[in-house]
């Protein structure tokens, strides 16, 4: 059959007054071919072919019950059987009946987990995005603990997500609640686990599990793939992110905590959807265990730093002076309300006050003293005595 391009010069070469020997000996088409495209002035209908019938077509109503009666969807699965029944054709054609046919997938099915008084909390982190004051964008962590029981929420935003952060947050979040969870549950977050052992259990990180044991904390993980196994932090997150952070303004991050925790206070006071309670009435049934004495919390919020040889501290973005004779030894850092203390061997060497300025330095007054006459040496210079 003849495209529709050839047709039309046919048929303006008809129109042109060419007879039909001339358009065929010009064209290189038969006479008969030439005469039957010019004749009605219309390109001819090929004939509709009858449907032939299908292989398939004998056991289509066993496929139909198959998908019915007993959820069978697996093609592959029907052809064998279907060759037991003396079908001859291939799979191709089942997946084509099959297929308009499939129900949609579905998400499965799953019964609530109700968590008892005090049993556990869910731990997570959380990215939001701010902007500075100068237009940039940045990302800021956020730790979220939701009560698996009372559905209380406690929220702390940080500039890292490192394990120093989590265990710092963690010690605020259970002296806000007042008490230790059992167990707490998590997903596969690098900050706690480094990864699987050979017999697929956890490898905690190791200053992680000596703070659980420390507190009689059980740390759990949340099935692969499953984040609904933790879904009362995930949705918690969510909260976070939809509720208090849009349009939210601070001054600092040591602020915008301050807010954090107040707007905590307030939505625990409403009624939770699930629960039809409030979050700050069930929390008294929540049986949570006592509260380590704070010396056994303390070494949690401390961390190891080296001190440079300019004589500083780098702790939460943020560099502190110390004494210029402590330059390159090992300090101990801890912040304490909106302070930052450094230790050396026992002793506080500094004290500052909090910077929420990332990237900063906070200079220690007198962090010089006497290093122009000891001209920069850490120890005193090897002196003889003449007598």
């Amino acid at each position: 059959m003849l495209k529709g391009g050839a047709v039309l010069r046919l048929q303006e070469m008809k129109t042109d007054g060419k007879k039909i020997r001339e358009i065929a000996r010009e064209t290189g088409h038969a006479r008969n071919t030439v005469r039957k495209y010019v004749r009605d002035g219309h390109i001819p209908q090929p004939k509709e072919r009858e449907k032939r019938g299908s292989k398939l077509d004998p056991y289509k109503e066993q496929i139909d019950r198959w998908m019915k009666e007993d959820g069978l969807f697996n093609c592959q699965a029907m052809l064998m059987r279907l060759k037991d029944l003396g079908y001859t054709g291939g799979v191709t054609i089942i997946k084509d009946y099959v297929h308009g046919k499939r129900p949609p997938k579905q998400p499965k099915a799953t019964v609530r987990y109700e968590t008892q008084p005090g049993e556990q909390a869910q731990v997570d982190w959380g990215i939001c995005q701010y902007e500075d004051a100068n237009g940039h964008v940045h990302r800021m962590p956020v730790f979220v603990m939701v009560l698996g029981y009372a559905r209380a929420l406690f929220v702390e935003f940080t500039k890292r997500c490192d394990i120093h952060s989590f265990l710092r947050c963690f010690v605020h979040a259970i002296e806000h609640f007042g008490g230790v969870p059992k167990i707490m549950l998590t997903d596969h977050m690098k900050t706690v686990v480094l990864g699987m052992n050979a017999d697929h259990t956890p490898q905690w990180n190791p200053l992680f599990a000596d703070f659980a044991l420390s507190i009689g904390l059980t740390p759990k993980l949340c099935k692969v793939r499953r984040p609904q196994t933790k879904g009362k932090v995930e949705r918690g997150v969510q909260y976070v992110k939809d509720n208090f952070w849009p349009g939210r303004t601070y001054t600092d991050i040591a602020d915008l905590n301050r807010q954090a925790i107040a707007w905590c206070r307030q939505v625990d006071q409403r009624i939770h959807g699930t629960t039809g309670e409030r979050p700050c009435d069930r929390i008294k049934d929540e049986n949570l265990l006592p509260l380590p004495a704070p010396d056994r919390l303390m070494k949690f919020l401390r961390v190891e730093r080296m001190v440079s040889l300019d004589g500083f501290v780098s702790f939460d973005g943020v560099r502190y002076g110390v004494h210029w004779r402590y330059s390159g030894q090992q300090v101990l850092v801890r912040q304490v309300g909106l302070n930052v203390e450094i230790w050396h061997q026992g002793e506080r060497i500094a004290l500052h006050e909090k910077s929420s300025r990332w990237g900063g330095m906070v200079r220690l007054p007198g962090q010089y003293e006497g290093l122009k006459a000891a001209e920069g040496a850490l120890k005193p210079m090897p002196l003889a005595r003449e007598t």
